[in-house]
């Protein structure tokens, strides 16, 4: 294969020839990449232009909703600092508010607007249709033993 083509995730570089294959953390990365790029053409494609890649690290499953901004950065392992500008331009976009927490008034709380929420179904459709092209390129039983196998490591104790 030519590492010409930029348009194919899974093509083979010069360095790839050199290192050998791709280990399961580069193979996982460039899934996700691929689901990803799919996710931000979706929402394009309807209408959130506004959207940037950054702004799906904020908006990934299962969503900053009701999450205070503290927990949310230690979930995303980012700054508090990265997060909060993030939260800005998520804020001054429309996709979200921070409301106080009304269980510790020093903290806030991130809601979701209805145009944040409206986001989520194109979200997910995009991941959907990917892995119904994926589940047509191995079949059904080949990615369902794929997600089957990432739920069992998600469910492993971390080191």
């Amino acid at each position: 294969m030519s590492s010409t083509d930029s348009s194919n995730t899974f093509t083979i570089s010069e360095a790839e020839a050199r290192l050998g294959p791709p280990l399961m953390g580069a193979l996982l990365r460039m899934a996700y990449e691929t689901v990803r790029r799919r996710m931000l053409e979706s929402l394009h494609a309807n209408g959130f232009v506004d959207l940037d890649a950054p702004h799906l690290n904020v908006l990934q499953y299962p969503g900053p909703d009701n999450v205070r901004p503290s927990d949310l950065a230690a979930r995303l392992r980012i700054s508090k600092q990265a997060l909060n500008y993030q939260l800005g331009e998520l804020e001054r976009l429309g996709y979200l508010e921070r409301h106080p927490d009304p269980d510790d008034l020093r903290s806030r709380r991130i809601v979701l607007t209805e145009r944040g929420w409206a986001t989520v179904p194109v979200i997910r459709e995009a991941v959907l249709d990917t892995e119904r092209e994926w589940a047509a390129q191995l079949g059904d039983d080949r990615l369902e033993e794929l997600r089957a196998l990432l739920l069992e490591l998600r469910a492993l104790p971390t080191p």
